[in-house]
């Protein structure tokens, strides 16, 4: 009979995680491009989001406020990233230079290459369910993932 209890839940779980983030690990390849793993996280949303503010941006990558404000420190030092004052004095948006997005538009597709084939084992029926239920295990997650 099959181990149906939360541990076990838990445990296929992590053992699937990170085999996928070994495979995301060898697809990105980040030191070929230069980059720290929060300087990718940083990159590829704004490149889905579009312009920022940085106190939006640090939730969404799972770094704190210091954080966030070194990593596009760093960016913008790399002419990656460009703060933009807005009408509102007190939020300055971040955005992707044209070299910012140069290279995560070529980091991420070669990512998202290596992870279309990694979950290819997976129908897209299956893949909409297991979708589904990972929403429902991590209730009050981000649902726009």
């Amino acid at each position: 009979m099959q181990d149906t209890s939360g541990v076990h839940v838990w445990l296929v779980l992590v053992k699937a995680f990170h085999a996928l983030g070994a495979v995301a690990e060898l697809s990105l390849n980040l030191s070929r491009a230069g980059l720290g793993d929060s300087d990718f996280r940083v990159l590829e949303v704004l490149l889905h989001k579009g312009p920022l503010p940085v106190n939006t941006i640090g939730p969404k990558v799972w770094l704190t406020p210091g954080s966030i404000s070194v990593a596009v420190d760093r960016l913008e030092k790399r002419a990656l990233v460009k703060r933009k004052n807005t009408d509102d004095r007190r939020v300055r948006l971040v955005e992707l230079t044209p070299k910012g997005r140069a290279l995560i538009t070529k980091t991420f597709r070669e990512h998202a290459i290596a992870m279309e084939e990694a979950a290819s084992l997976l129908s897209k029926e299956e893949r909409l369910v297991l979708l589904r239920l990972l929403k429902t295990l991590g209730k009050g997650g981000d649902d726009e993932s």
